[in-house]
């Protein structure tokens, strides 16, 4: 099957991702959140939004905030100082996007692979909406793709067609030898790539997760905001509980026999921990995480859940 022809569902495009561009409103990564969004909570501590430039350092003059008082330098000169900050026009945004062979999978719409893909294109085209610069890495089971933060819609462009190309890749093949690698090496691409005081946003099913990344995890978000867009398939709770499956990309068929009750235990167990371990390692970080599945449409999932009202859209 060309890549001209391959199912949607299955397979995303640079076509249809571009169009996401005109249905990435109605939401926001910023500080204040609605009072339903999922961004808020007793768990989540609130985003930092743009930082602080500092500028000068200055005598003190009657009217100043006095929190701006540099102390060191005032009692070192015996004359009050005040540093001078202006606020940063622009933020880094990371979009980290899962596209290994573990993503590939759909029960009824949507691979989550294409769902992944569609959450990164609608929060980048919003990014750079919002006057921020944007980059990614896109990773699959073997190697990452680094794109680095910048902002206009020909840089989107360019980090959507790396989603693209990593897309395209999956197959059932890739699917059947996938060992759901670690995360070890994608979080040490992204060390390379995240600093300081920007977004950091990790579009994946979780699968593969270790506590061995727990270090990497703690470093961003020391010195970065970090949320966590889950993405699962309703079909992935319940699987253990099935006969015979098959499989398919659209053009070839892989079985699954799950007669086997010692089989049907360790899958469920699997699947059971891989999904409630994510969600562990976001309590214990105190991540907020945004839940997505495959069969509604994703603009709505991530308009609803940072709290704001879904309309209709041309």
């Amino acid at each position: 099957m060309s890549q001209g022809n391959r199912d949607p569902d299955f397979y995303t495009s640079l076509d249809t991702l571009s169009r996401l561009r005109y249905k990435a409103t109605g939401f926001d990564f910023l500080p204040n959140q609605p009072i339903n969004s999922l961004l808020t909570g007793r768990h989540v501590s609130k985003l930092r939004g743009r930082g602080l430039n500092f500028e000068e350092m200055r005598h003190y003059n009657v009217g100043d905030d006095i929190r701006t008082m540099d102390w060191k330098v005032t009692n070192r000169t015996g004359k009050p100082h005040v540093r001078i900050y202006s606020e940063e026009r622009e933020r880094n945004v990371y979009l980290l996007i899962d596209q290994r062979a573990g993503m590939f999978f759909g029960s009824q719409r949507k691979m989550k692979s294409v769902i992944a893909a569609e959450i990164g294109a609608l929060i980048a085209w919003n990014i750079i909406g919002a006057t921020d610069r944007v980059g990614a890495i896109v990773f699959d089971d073997s190697s990452s793709v680094t794109v680095a933060p910048h902002r206009s819609a020909n840089h989107v462009l360019k980090l959507l067609s790396q989603v693209v190309l990593k897309n395209h890749a999956l197959g059932v093949e890739s699917a059947a030898l996938s060992q759901r690698s670690s995360f070890s090496g994608f979080f040490k691409q992204a060390q390379r790539l995240v600093k300081h005081d920007g977004l950091v946003i990790i579009i994946t099913d979780g699968y593969g997760y270790s506590s061995h990344n727990d270090d990497a995890i703690k470093k961003l978000c020391q010195h970065n905001d970090v949320v966590f867009c889950h993405v699962t398939d309703p079909l992935e709770h319940q699987l253990a509980n099935l006969g015979d499956v098959v499989f398919s990309d659209g053009a070839k068929q892989v079985s699954l026999s799950s007669d086997d009750e010692p089989f049907r235990e360790k899958f469920s167990s699997d699947v059971t921990q891989a999904i409630e371990g994510f969600a562990k390692l976001a309590r214990k970080f105190k991540i907020p995480m945004l839940h997505f599945n495959t069969i509604e449409e994703t603009d709505v999932q991530l308009r609803a859940q940072l709290g704001h009202h879904s309309r209709t859209m041309k």
